[in-house]
């Protein structure tokens, strides 16, 4: 099992990023204590929640933290685990906010269900683009210095807010965003490619992509219409029902013949492929599913893998 320490700290992260958006939703807190003593008897240590997961089951979210708070106290492993949670998103009680208020408040309130003292990386979930950037970042710099968090990161921010926000933190002496959480797979990358990876050069951040298996498209278990109805993902997975998508996972299953491993296995091997990738976020429902995750950081692709899956949307 390989890690990768992230860029500008001293946080070492194994490969996979365990996603923790099903706690409370599609597995229950029993489930969830079973995928978690799994990822982490078999030496993984990256959780990846937020404070509104699943907001969707309850209105307000919170069911994410406590579930995984209750197993970090049960299992006395805080100490192993980097923990990563979020801030700013909207439910149905608040809209997108990162204000210093909202910060300050949902930071404890975070802690609180996470059962813990600190937060290893802290994200901006989504910008409210409003905010004034230097009210954010010294509201981050309020809680770093309380020792509630150890670093920031930031995932939904327009890529002009992100290169202010560098601005902003050099002008200001602020904390500096350390990682980047993007919407990136095989089949969504005109964004990351052409917007995001340029500041992640120039800022030498660690990204850690959300989506990785295109919320279940590039397991290869959607191949028709009739497939949308096999899980609550279904109506997500809809739009790549289509010439380039079909391209795709045609180049995915003959690179997943050739290595006799699953499709989602070489999707988050090519992620991990990619410059700057640190650990491509992934949930798991099932032991089987936790297996096809753990032998990406393994799976070795060459450079014919390489180049049929970078050229299989064309």
């Amino acid at each position: 099992m390989k890690k990768i320490t992230i860029s500008n700290t001293d946080l070492v992260v194994s490969r996979i990023n365990l996603g923790g958006n099903v706690f409370g939703w599609t597995l229950d807190e029993q489930k969830s204590f079973e995928i978690l003593d799994t990822f982490l008897a078999r030496g993984y240590n990256f959780l990846d929640t937020a404070d509104t997961y699943p907001w969707w089951v309850n209105g307000v979210g919170g069911l994410s933290e406590i579930i995984i708070g209750k197993w970090m106290k049960s299992r006395g492993v805080r100490n192993q685990i980097v923990l990563a949670t979020k801030v700013g998103a909207e439910n149905k009680e608040h809209p997108f906010d990162v204000s210093r208020k909202h910060i300050l408040e949902s930071v404890d309130q975070s802690l609180k269900r996470l059962q813990t003292d600190h937060i290893d990386l802290y994200y901006t979930h989504f910008d409210d683009e409003k905010t004034p950037i230097e009210e954010t970042l010294s509201a981050y710099d309020e809680i770093i210095k309380a020792g509630k968090v150890r670093y920031i990161a930031a995932s939904n921010i327009s890529p002009n807010r992100l290169e202010e926000s560098f601005e902003v933190a050099n002008k200001n002496n602020l904390p500096k965003y350390v990682a980047l959480q993007p919407h990136y797979n095989l089949v969504e990358r005109t964004s990351y490619e052409q917007e995001y990876l340029p500041l992640v050069n120039e800022h030498n951040l660690t990204v850690f992509p959300y989506w990785s298996l295109a919320a279940g498209f590039l397991t290869g278990k959607y191949r028709n219409e009739a497939d949308l109805n096999k899980s609550v993902r279904g109506e997500d997975v809809k739009k790549y029902l289509n010439d380039a998508g079909f391209k795709v996972l045609a180049a995915l299953d003959k690179v997943a013949a050739k290595h006799n491993c699953q499709l989602s296995t070489v999707s988050l091997a090519w992620l991990l492929a990619q410059p700057h990738i640190g650990a491509p976020i992934v949930s798991a429902t099932s032991d089987n599913q936790l297996q096809t995750l753990f032998a990406a950081p393994e799976l070795q692709l060459d450079a014919e893998d390489l180049d049929l899956l970078n050229n299989s949307d064309k």
